[in-house]
């Protein structure tokens, strides 16, 4: 059975490139949501139960670093794991994310196979 999928991008473009590469890796899902930023993300949450959250951090309205303190702060969806996919270079940037607890990183741009590797153990 497929897994669900929630990616989070304020870019459709990106979400479209995600979910194709996700495709291309291998990966089957049931239901693939998407998000325009964090506030969204955690609306989507808030209605559906979901297996993973691929998240960009570098966002308007709620970033990807706040989404994860929100999501922690929430007892309902702390545990569903998030992999950040980013153009972030920092590693100040992408050790704050995994600091809140996102379970690893992806740098755009990216193969499926880096996708794979990454997101194998998840999905």
């Amino acid at each position: 059975m497929g897994k669900k999928v929630l990616i989070v991008d304020d870019s459709n473009t990106m979400r479209k490139i995600v979910a194709r590469s996700l495709r291309q890796a291998g990966f089957e899902f049931e239901k693939l949501l998407e998000a325009a930023d964090g506030q969204a993300a955690l609306e989507v949450l808030a209605g559906e139960s979901v297996d993973i959250v691929l998240s960009d951090i570098n966002m308007p309205v709620m970033d990807g670093i706040e989404f994860l303190r929100q999501k922690n702060a929430d007892e309902q969806i702390k545990g569903i794991p998030v992999v950040m996919i980013t153009t972030e270079a920092g590693t100040d940037v992408l050790n704050e994310a995994l600091t809140l607890g996102a379970v690893g990183t992806i740098k755009k741009p990216f193969t499926p196979d880096q996708v794979q590797e990454v997101l194998g153990q998840f999905l």
